[in-house]
């Protein structure tokens, strides 16, 4: 068995920054991504999710090391200012790596 070196990129932000964070995974190249609600309490205090649009979501997204460090750039330049957002990367092994 091989395993191959990507990146697990995690986005942890309001609702209403989903469809731009999507479509510049899009942009990115990603061949896919996992998209659901979360809740909790950070910097900017709680936020639960009992009105969908003004919650919090999580995206997980794997990728080959550049198109994560370009993601994690642009989310950086382009979406920290305007949206309640964190972002972070993983290390990780996958099997398939034509699925990523």
């Amino acid at each position: 068995m091989k395993l191959h070196s990507m990146k697990l990129v995690t986005i942890v932000c309001e609702a209403l920054a989903r469809t731009p964070v999507v479509e510049l995974l899009v942009k990115i190249g990603a061949h896919g991504y996992t998209l659901f609600p979360v809740e909790g309490v950070g910097a900017q205090g709680s936020r639960v999710a009992d009105i969908e649009e003004f919650g919090n979501i999580q995206i997980e997204v794997v990728l080959p090391p550049d198109p994560a460090l370009q993601l994690l750039a642009r989310l950086e330049q382009d979406f920290f200012a305007r949206f309640a957002m964190i972002a972070y990367s993983t290390d990780i092994e996958v099997i398939r790596s034509a699925k990523f």
